[in-house]
């Protein structure tokens, strides 16, 4: 049981309680006072304290309170010669494991004891295994953020090789998918969006001509006009994509962008013909991006106009072709930085 320090002003009430435990083999110590006692569990290991309630400057309940916060593992029981449940349900609030009223009987003093010092035990378990189990949650979810990590990364570098894959396909553009998801990208950080939306956004941007894999090379890498049919078919592709990606979870909202890619803001595109802010955000500023990168790359009916001229195109359509938010937006962002992340793509 260890030591059980006994606090109580009255020299025979210290006697009759040491004698009491030494009857039953426990061994006590005892203090005359509660500022004793605190020096006493300064400089000796103390399991449990049995205190007397009225005591002179120090009370029993202001040694509880002391004593509680300092040493939370101590068992500590008041004794008091009041037979008021009151004072008994203050002392528990304020830490007490036990209540005992005089005249004490030797088999319940230690049967308090008993019950406390388990009580105490069973909470130090507790808490003990309370630190492991959040020792354990939190070794477990820098386990599942760093698996989470990886599996992003991996969908991250398959995303971007299907992306290069269609553009491959598509001979003319050549390392598109790429460029457009990074112009989009840094619009997007300028308007402000959130992490989860730019992680859409580089998805959607990466596959938003996905749906060109179901077009035939014969419309697809046509070098003259296409016909009404033609161009049909080709206007197909964004349906195709949608459909092909929507069914897949992490995908769901950037199925929202491939579909709605070719959507304009005073509503003359499609599939929908999306009006203004109908369309979402991604796909608006997708839009502008993607004028962006087709107006700055090579094409085998001209070469490559300036970021300058791409400046001048996105200023006359904003508010006709293009949201003028994502316009402004994009107009804001100097003429240089879109050099350099072309040329950044290009090292990718």
């Amino acid at each position: 049981m260890g030591l059980v320090l006994i606090v109580d002003d009255e020299p025979s009430m210290r006697k009759l309680l040491a004698a009491m435990l030494a009857d039953s083999g426990v061994a006590s110590g005892t203090a005359a006072s509660g500022e004793e006692a605190l020096r006493v569990l300064e400089q000796e290991e103390v399991t449990a304290i049995l205190a007397d309630l009225h005591m002179p400057r120090l009370s029993g309940m202001q040694l509880l309170m002391e004593v509680r916060p300092r040493y939370p593992d101590l068992a500590f029981i008041v004794v008091t010669g009041e037979d008021d449940v009151r004072v008994g349900i203050e002392a528990m609030r304020n830490g007490a494991d036990d209540y005992l009223v005089k005249p004490l009987q030797p088999e319940v003093v230690l049967a308090s004891l008993h019950r406390s010092l388990e009580k105490k035990l069973l909470q130090k378990q507790l808490e003990k295994y309370k630190r492991q189990l959040e020792e354990m949650v939190e070794e477990r979810t820098k386990q599942l953020q760093s698996a989470l990590q990886q599996l992003e990364g991996s969908y991250g570098e398959t995303l971007h090789a299907l992306g290069a894959a269609i553009d491959l396909r598509d001979g003319p553009t050549a390392g598109h998918s790429r460029r457009v998801s990074l112009y989009s990208l840094k619009i997007a950080a300028a308007l402000g969006l959130c992490k989860q939306e730019l992680r859409t956004l580089s998805m959607g941007a990466s596959l938003h001509d996905i749906g060109k894999l179901a077009i035939p090379d014969s419309i697809l890498l046509k070098p003259g006009v296409l016909s009404e049919e033609e161009w049909r078919i080709m206007r197909s592709h964004v349906r195709i994509g949608y459909d092909l990606i929507k069914q897949i979870p992490f995908l769901a909202e950037a199925a929202e962008i491939v579909l709605g890619h070719h959507e304009r803001y005073d509503g003359t595109g499609y599939p929908r013909g999306l009006r203004g802010r109908e369309a979402p955000l991604g796909a608006r500023i997708f839009a502008v991006a993607d004028t962006v990168d087709a107006m700055t790359s090579d094409r085998p009916y001209r070469c490559a106009l300036s970021f300058n001229e791409a400046h001048e195109e996105i200023r006359r359509g904003s508010g006709i072709r293009y949201d003028p938010q994502v316009s402004d937006s994009f107009l804001q962002i100097p003429l240089d930085v879109w050099e350099t992340i072309r040329i950044e793509a290009a090292k990718r």
